[in-house]
C-alpha cells in the first residue's frame, strides 16, 4: 500500500487552499482506482509549530513531533501551495524546515493556486525539496485565481485540470512506488 499525503501549506484565514486540497483528494481517489494507494489530507493549520530557532513551548514541541511523525508516515506527497510575494508561504517554508529525514527517498508533486497558478512558489519549492531528498514530478497543476475561482474565492476549476491531475498522479504514484524499494 502506498500512502500519499496531500499537504495543505497555507494557514491563512479565509484561504482558498482548503477547497483545492479537498478537490485534489476527491479526484485522486477517483482517478487512481487503485486499492493499493491511499490519500490523506494533512492541513498545516492543525499544527501549532513555532518559528524554527525559537525555543518551543511544551505544546509546540509536541506539535513538532506530531508533524514529523505524520509526514514520515507517507510514501509520497502532493503539496498544495499558494504564492505569497512570488514565493512559498512563510508558514509552509518554516514547517518544511523542521523536516529532512522524513522525506528521504520519497516523491512529491505540486498543485498551486494564485495569480499565476503559484508557478513561482512551486519553482521555489523545487529547490527546497531537492535539498531535503525528495524527487519532484515534472507535471504540476496550476489554478488561476482569475479563471478557476469565482470572485477569486469560490473554487470552480476548469475541466482540463482533471487531465493534468491524472498525469501528475501517474508520475507521483510511479515514483513513490519505485522509491519505496530504496527505503
Amino acid at each position: 500500500m502506498l500512502k500519499i499525503g496531500v499537504v495543505l501549506g497555507s494557514v491563512r484565514e479565509g484561504r482558498n487552499g482548503l477547497a483545492v486540497a479537498n478537490w485534489t483528494v476527491e479526484k485522486a481517489k477517483e482517478f487512481s482506482n487503485a486499492e493499493d494507494v491511499q490519500f490523506e489530507l494533512v492541513d498545516l493549520a492543525n499544527y501549532d509549530l513555532p518559528f524554527l530557532g525559537k525555543t518551543p513551548t511544551a505544546e509546540q514541541g509536541a506539535a513538532i513531533g506530531a508533524w514529523s511523525e505524520k509526514i514520515a508516515s507517507f510514501d509520497g506527497y502532493i503539496f498544495i501551495t499558494a504564492e505569497y510575494n512570488h514565493g512559498v508561504a512563510g508558514a509552509f517554508k518554516n514547517a518544511l524546515d523542521f523536516l529532512k529525514p522524513e522525506f528521504k527517498d520519497k516523491a512529491v508533486a505540486f498543485i498551486g493556486y494564485g495569480g499565476l497558478g503559484a508557478a513561482r512558489s512551486i519553482e521555489n519549492l523545487r529547490v527546497i525539496v531537492a535539498e531535503q531528498g525528495l524527487a519532484s514530478t515534472q507535471r504540476t497543476v496550476n489554478f488561476s485565481l482569475m479563471t478557476d475561482f469565482e470572485n477569486m474565492s469560490t473554487f470552480t476549476p476548469a475541466d482540463f485540470h482533471e487531465g493534468e491531475l491524472q498525469e501528475l498522479l501517474g508520475q507521483l504514484i510511479g515514483w513513490s512506488g519505485a522509491l519505496k524499494t530504496l527505503r
